[in-house]
């Protein structure tokens, strides 16, 4: 029987090991996530103190930590693992399958090697099905980041409160920018793919080390990170909850362009890009980490597989 390699590994392998390369990236940079969602759902017209509006991301860990001591850093950590596991695991999955599916039936006699476009399809499409699966996750995380401690809820009390006060709909609120935010793991993973094989092909080898890896993975996560981020700021708004306080203070969000229209009419057009700089240093620390852990936690998914074979025979 041949023996099990990173081309042969099955989906599911690819899912295993993506997924846990992804958590294992979250958890080293969650205190950063907060405070990217918090200053993504800040905006001028906000009628509340000053200083609950963050200067910077070191402001903002000052703040959390003086209001809510360490622990307010991970607020919100058991939701977003989960839906880091679940989101990954499902993108990993469903593009492994649709690039093994096509390549079958369609690309053999180019030996499964893709163009750009094809390969920003295919991420496409596998985005907007893990989307449609994960969306409640985003929406459960996004209350447990913003909400004050004393409002703040586990996540199975957080899914109750949703559909008690908008109904099953609301653990889908924010699809629609959601949907459109597929290009950017499109982008992330395509543009992945094409800079490493330029890296391979520079650097004569078949091996991407971690540290290249890390790097192609930075770079590639900062140019979808730049080309989506209004559409990611809107997401967020769309899923957010004002606190008790902030009630009536604050008109709640109709759509995605409703967010983008009241923004750049408050604040002009760099406020589409609020907080842009705290969500890219995260988004690449996450993304560089997970390309890196993932041919690691791949490695070992192959060993498990080739123990698992083992132990059948």
């Amino acid at each position: 029987m041949a023996a099990i390699t990173k081309q042969t590994l099955p989906p599911v392998g690819h899912a295993i090991a993506g997924s846990a390369g992804a958590m294992f990236a979250l958890a080293l940079v969650y205190p950063l996530d907060i405070i990217k969602t918090r200053i993504q759902v800040q905006a001028k017209h906000d009628k509340v103190d000053d200083s609950e509006h963050y200067k910077s991301a070191w402001d903002g860990i000052c703040q959390i930590v003086a209001k809510e001591g360490l622990s307010g850093l991970y607020a919100g950590l058991g939701s977003s693992l989960l839906g880091t596991a679940s989101t990954n695991f499902t993108y990993f999955y469903c593009y492994s399958f649709i690039r093994e599916q096509y390549n079958q039936k369609f690309n053999n006699a180019r030996g499964g090697t893709l163009s750009t476009g094809m390969e920003l399809l295919l991420g496409a499409a596998a985005g907007a099905l893990t989307t449609l699966i994960t969306t409640p996750v985003s929406v459960v995380t996004t209350r447990q980041q913003t909400l004050p401690a004393e409002e703040r809820q586990d996540v199975i009390q957080t899914c109750q409160t949703i559909i008690a006060e908008e109904g099953v709909a609301g653990l889908w609120r924010g699809i629609r920018p959601s949907l459109v935010l597929c290009v950017n793991p499109a982008i992330t993973y395509g543009s992945f793919e094409k800079i490493k094989q330029l890296v391979l092909h520079l650097l004569q080898t078949s091996i991407m080390t971690p540290g290249a890896a890390f790097g192609v993975g930075a770079l590639s996560k900062t140019l979808a990170t730049i080309i989506t981020y209004p559409y990611i700021m809107a997401k967020v708004r769309m899923q957010w909850k004002p606190s008790k306080e902030m009630q009536g203070k604050v008109d709640a969000y109709k759509s995605a362009y409703d967010v983008l229209a009241r923004v750049i009419k408050q604040e002009g057009f760099f406020g589409w890009y609020k907080g842009m700089s705290t969500q890219i240093t995260k988004a690449v620390l996450s993304q560089a980490l997970l390309f890196m852990m993932k041919d690691i936690f791949t490695n070992y998914t192959i060993l498990a597989y080739a123990l698992l074979k083992n132990a059948k025979k």
